[in-house]
């Protein structure tokens, strides 16, 4: 295929390694320095879009890719107040639009997990709490991975309605506490405290490699569809 980076950052740079590794072209790389480029690209040229760029440029690119007929698959967060709009837009072009909080195959299976231990503790007596630690150059707090894991947790717990960023923890709220240290890829630690234990289930990526994967093998996956998907979809195929 014909990939198109959106995004050429440490995580464009991954991506790109892992899609020529695996046979495939890259029609074009477009960052902050070189966004005409977008526009000037010819619809034949691409065969999917891969956008890890920032969350306030991934709005406008995603539309920009799904108005020139390319299907998206996109890893960026923070954004997600226009997801909705975005997702009709790929309806009413007959376009196609993956997005995922996180690419790594192992993550998604942590997030099968996460809501089968909430569903299983759900009747007991434990109180639930969040930590999250990236990487310095991370804008967007907490993670996207994070709000997965804290609504994946809220819809087998009825009481709460929400989450919040520690210390500013709201009532009824799942609290979050997230760091931001070196050049950490990604931890996400989920903690159930009673008066007798402690349960903690947690995931650690040791590098970008499995998210980048992860977003390659999503662009391979949707080549050739159209509609709105995410890893569920994919995975289903394959577990």
């Amino acid at each position: 295929m014909n990939i198109l980076l959106v995004g050429y950052g440490k995580m464009g740079q991954t991506i790109e390694q892992i899609a020529l590794e695996r046979g495939h072209t890259i029609a074009g790389k477009i960052d902050v320095n070189n966004q005409l480029e977008l526009e000037n690209l010819s619809v034949d040229s691409v065969d999917v879009a891969i956008e890890f760029s920032a969350p306030e440029a991934a709005y406008p690119n995603i539309k920009k890719c799904l108005e020139k007929g390319w299907p998206v698959v996109s890893g960026t967060t923070g954004w997600l107040e226009h997801k909705a709009e975005i997702e009709k837009l790929a309806q009413e072009k007959g376009g196609a639009f993956f997005y995922a909080s996180n690419y790594s195959i192992g993550v998604n299976l942590f997030f099968r997990l996460n809501k089968m231990l909430a569903k299983l503790i759900q009747p007991h007596d434990y109180e639930v709490s969040m930590k999250e630690i990236h990487h310095i150059h991370k804008l967007d707090a907490p993670s996207g991975t994070a709000i997965t894991l804290a609504e994946g947790i809220a819809e087998e717990w009825p009481h709460l309605n929400g989450w919040s960023l520690a210390p500013e923890q709201k009532e009824r709220h799942l609290p979050i506490v997230s760091e931001r240290t070196g050049e950490v890829p990604g931890t996400h630690v989920i903690r159930y405290d009673s008066e007798v234990d402690t349960l903690e289930i947690s995931h650690t990526a040791h590098s970008r490699k499995g998210f980048a994967l992860g977003a390659v093998v999503s662009a391979e996956w949707l080549h050739g569809k159209k509609g709105v998907f995410g890893m569920n979809d994919l995975l289903a195929e394959s577990l």
